[in-house]
């Protein structure tokens, strides 16, 4: 693949402590070009290389490169099989047998297991992961450590009858123990689900209820903003509300006061773990088909019950091996770091950088506890290579006035990768004011239904303000109209129109190939539709300004809601903000706004005029709402996605428990103030709204 640049220095930024604000740097404005050093040493050069070599393919930059890897789906998908060395106990009889959506299936007869991917990098001396939590210094957990238990528990889990196609869950939070007990799980052909313990009983039954576990890992409790949160009791609401549970592991967490003694019918998990080491070479891994259940992911829950996502072994194994590797451009020993819980997609991601060598940080606690600034804390003290962050930290950081790149030694932090929201031209161009000149911003989008990314960071080209660099290797994702037809520079639905490995193999349930089928090719028959709105640009620049579902139209015009929250959350006073646009029967539209503000700030008329002078002169007049109102909270998930459609509906007269999912809901008072408003307000027809 030809030097897609050269040298470079980083272009001029805000100063430190900026954003860029309406003055700050233009969508689409050049901010950073890689190095020729950084171009000939990324992964993705490396594999262009590898098939000149192997293949006698050359690639001339990385457009044309993913080109093939969208068309000749044998040869690309074909080729990594190769290039990464997987490991299958038989041979596969094709690459890929159809190429219909949904029934596609990838490398029939092939047996395989994730969980040997990841301990096939066990080496002595070198470290597996890094675990901190609040008030506790960063700890590292060696490889022999880190695959000595997981063959033990493994071991331990077979002895308890779990077999290939059980259900193993885990009420865990984000520390080394729930990453032992996933790969143990998935070693013995077990499918794993998990929940963080911030989530409430209800909800974590209505996930892991659909599967009927055989046994459960559960925490006493967790420490999350210097306080202690005993979840002993919705650890026994959750046991006793699961059908066919047979063993209860429980991870012990130091409590406050007095600790009741064990439960009947627990075990604790150094009772489990206290056995004999079991050799590597002692070891057998279960080795499954390609898409053989491997975990299962749930969506937001935000109506009726969360949907289970179910994900094969070979597929996962192989996307995720594809975007560490090159749109992560990690490698052995790199220290991958970004803020999760063990109930979103994310952890499933970090955790799978094993699969590459990296040794990934884990961080368990409140990541603005006891400062705001922590994570910069410990991504110095771990040397982390690479750092995720969510707009909204950024957001936090900039309002703080924290430039971290003048509090910690940086030094060994390569690449950032904003993900989780919309990532505005400002908060592109915040890293290199505040963080370091010299930075590769990953931006990426992708989602918990293929557990990846479908566009996003490619090392080889340069960043531009607001944009994703590229659509990922494999990934044929295109903006459709409502006709089908594809886009360039105009907004679009997200379709990705070939199938990916990493696509979910069913939804757990008798009914879920009809349900898997019905929630992603209904609309465009044989194409997945993603539900985000997506704009590629005329040089493979990416965009996704909000979900689909959620659209603002005012006078017939489509609005990405990103814009407005760019405008209004950048106000020193507002801390959330949510807007939605209700459909009236006269076939007009009512678009009102939701803002929280900082405490002992109220909304007057001053900063409402702000508000409002503000969203038309940085968009246009169609971006002013019709009406602004002040509440304690806006609705968000636990991982903080703003619930717009769920706020739609109730704002049109659904009830809040058909609307969402409480346990769900990072502020459930949000979800009160919406109805409380819908209730009393008078200014639309409530009755004869279309829900």
């Amino acid at each position: 693949m030809a030097v897609e640049a050269a040298g470079g220095s980083p272009a001029t930024g805000p100063e430190p402590g900026e954003t860029g604000g309406a003055a700050g740097p233009a969508e689409g404005e050049l901010l950073w070009t890689p190095g020729v050093r950084r171009v000939a040493e990324a992964n993705v050069t490396r594999f262009a290389n590898w098939l000149s070599r192997e293949r006698g393919l050359r690639f001339y930059g990385y457009d044309a490169l993913w080109r093939w890897s969208v068309t000749d789906l044998d040869g690309f998908w074909g080729a990594l099989w190769d290039y990464f060395e997987v490991r299958s106990t038989t041979a596969h009889s094709a690459v890929l047998d159809g190429r219909d959506m949904p029934g596609a299936r990838w490398f029939p007869g092939a047996r395989l297991n994730y969980a040997e991917h990841v301990l096939r990098h066990e080496r002595p001396g070198a470290d597996a992961l890094v675990f901190c939590s609040e008030g506790a210094a960063p700890a590292a957990m060696p490889w022999e450590d880190l695959a000595g238990q997981v063959r033990v528990l493994a071991t331990r889990l077979r002895a308890l009858g779990v077999r290939p196609g059980d259900r193993v869950c885990g009420y865990l939070p984000n520390v080394p123990q729930a990453a032992i007990a996933m790969l143990a799980t998935t070693a013995v052909g077990a499918v794993w689900a998990s929940a963080s313990p911030d989530f409430g009983s209800r909800g974590v039954v209505d996930r892991f209820g659909q599967l009927r576990p055989k046994v459960l890992f559960c925490v006493d409790g967790y420490r999350y903003g210097g306080r202690f949160f005993d979840r002993r009791q919705e650890a026994r609401d959750i046991a006793g509300a699961l059908p066919g549970l047979e063993h209860v592991i429980r991870l012990p967490c130091p409590a406050e006061g007095d600790v009741p003694p064990t439960s009947d019918g627990e075990s604790l998990w150094d009772e489990v773990l206290d056995h004999p080491p079991v050799p590597a070479e002692d070891f057998a891994f279960e080795h499954v088909p390609f898409d053989h259940p491997l975990w299962v992911l749930f969506s937001s829950g935000t109506t009726g019950l969360p949907k289970a996502i179910v994900h094969g072994h070979g597929g996962i194994l192989l996307e995720q091996l594809k975007l560490q590797t090159f749109h992560m451009d990690l490698r052995g020993g790199d220290r991958p770091m970004f803020f999760t819980t063990t109930g979103w997609m994310m952890w499933n991601f970090l955790i799978s950088s094993l699969l590459v060598g990296a040794c990934p940080v884990l961080y368990d606690g409140n990541p603005a506890h006891p400062e705001p600034d922590v994570l910069w804390r410990v991504a110095q003290d771990t040397r982390a290579t690479f750092f995720g962050a969510s707009p909204a930290y950024v957001d936090l950081m900039s309002k703080a006035g924290i430039v971290p790149g003048e509090r910690y030694d940086l030094s060994a932090l390569r690449t950032v990768m904003p993900a989780g929201s919309p990532v505005s031209p400002q908060c592109t161009a915040w890293f290199y004011g505040n963080v370091k000149a010299d930075l590769w911003i990953a931006t990426g989008s992708g989602g918990t239904d293929c557990c990846t990314g479908f566009v996003g960071g490619v090392p080889t080209l340069p960043v531009h303000a607001g944009e994703m660099q590229a659509r990922s290797l494999g990934v044929a994702a295109y903006a459709y109209d409502e006709t089908g037809r594809r886009l360039v520079d105009e907004v679009g639905e997200l379709v990705i129109t070939e199938p990916l490995p990493s696509m979910p193999v069913t939804f757990w349930g008798p009914d879920g190939d009809e349900r898997y089928r019905r929630t992603y090719f209904e609309d465009f028959p044989g194409v997945w539709r993603h539900g985000d709105f997506f704009k590629v640009n005329s040089r493979g620049g990416c965009f996704v300004p909000g979900r689909s579902d959620a659209t603002l139209n005012r006078q017939g015009v489509r609005i990405g809601t990103a814009e407005i929250y760019r405008v209004v959350e950048a106000l020193d006073q507002v801390t959330g903000a949510l807007v939605v646009s209700l459909d009236l029967p006269d076939e007009t539209f009512f678009m009102p706004l939701f803002v929280a503000l900082d405490d002992g700030v109220t909304l007057d008329s001053g900063l409402e005029r702000t508000i409002r002078e503000r969203l038309r002169r940085e968009y246009s007049p169609r971006h002013v709402p019709d009406r602004i109102i002040q509440v304690p909270a806006v609705p968000t998930t636990l991982t903080g996605k703003k619930l717009e459609v769920p706020a739609r509906r109730i704002l049109l007269g659904a009830p809040v428990e058909q609307a969402a999912d409480r346990s769900a809901v990072a502020d459930p008072r949000a979800l009160d103030a919406l109805a409380d408003y819908a209730r009393t307000q008078s200014d639309y027809p409530l009755a004869t709204a279309a829900v």
